[in-house]
């Protein structure tokens, strides 16, 4: 197959990049600085920004699918101008790329888009498979509004497939390689209460949801992109604890986390008990079922 990617040089992006190559795909890139895309991933790149204007259609045209990862990062103060380009990048540079698929002739047939586990917004223990009502906070609706971008392809004739990401188990970057730290020097443990649920998935299974939904003509719409089985806070801390042979029983006041990083503390200290029930029907097979396992496999990755 014929993929672009968008955000390529991020976490998931290059790992991506690497699992397409690795089964002969041809890939490339569009990012704002296309030389060190193509330094850092070893694939074409043309440049593009998001918000400055379409995706260009001559970099799209003849691509068998494209793959959406680009956004600002969302662990980062809210700040008004933080919460403008968190939005912007998502909703506005999704648009900017339909924009550009609708020039292209021939059009690619899918479109692979992130989303994120926030569009449910703080759920409590509520199992949320896709058909669940999205939330009504800061996250959930810029995950609605990209989410609703990200659509406008369906109207190009092109299948459109979002993976709304759970916390991806990569010791390399993310949510996980920020508790390392602490964890490793035991005085790591349960955030807020821990009684908030984790929806997990370890990045290699992120990875194979990406590529089923590339592949399979059958997978569209919103997909959780998680483990089978979500844990609470303090069921996840007491297993990374367990991974690294350290104690995992220092609380962590929510009070703390909100005078730290504001608003954004929510990530935190709120949670989605989401349930894979779109691609456990397109019988998904996971890799890392397991929190133990997934997190033993992750840290030593």
């Amino acid at each position: 197959m014929r993929i672009t990617i968008t955000g390529a040089t991020g976490l998931i992006g290059s790992r991506l990049v690497a699992a397409l190559k690795g089964r002969g795909d041809e890939v490339t890139t569009l990012s704002r600085d296309p030389a060190r895309a193509t330094d850092r991933l070893g694939v074409p790149a043309e440049r593009w920004d998001p918000l400055a204007g379409p995706a260009p259609a001559d970099a799209l045209a003849g691509r068998d699918g494209v793959i959406h990862l680009a956004g600002e990062p969302v662990a980062q103060r809210w700040t008004t101008t933080a919460r403008e380009a968190i939005r912007a990048s998502r909703a506005q540079g999704t648009a900017s790329l339909v924009a550009g698929l609708a020039a292209t002739d021939p059009r690619p047939r899918v479109l692979v888009s992130a989303s994120a586990s926030g569009i449910y917004g703080d759920r409590g223990d509520e199992e949320l498979d896709e058909g669940a009502s999205t939330g009504s906070d800061f996250l959930a609706g810029v995950c609605a509004d990209w989410e609703a971008a990200a659509d406008g392809a369906e109207a190009l004739g092109i299948r459109v497939a979002k993976i709304r990401t759970g916390i991806v188990l990569d010791a390399g970057g993310g949510a996980l390689a920020k508790m390392l730290p602490p964890f490793r020097a035991g005085v790591g443990g349960p955030v807020a209460g821990g009684r908030q649920y984790m929806s997990w998935i370890h990045v290699d299974d992120l990875v194979g949801l990406y590529l089923a939904a590339l592949d399979g003509d059958e997978w569209s719409g919103p997909i959780n992109g998680c483990a089978p089985v979500a844990v609470t806070n303090a069921d996840f801390s007491h297993a990374l604890g367990r991974a690294l042979h350290r104690p995992a029983v220092l609380p962590v006041p929510a009070l703390a986390l909100r005078a730290m990083y504001g608003e954004m503390a929510s990530i935190v200290t709120g949670g989605q008990r989401m349930v894979p029930a779109r691609a456990s029907s397109l019988e998904y097979r996971w890799a890392y079922a397991d929190l133990d396992q997934a997190l033993r496999s992750a840290l030593a990755g």
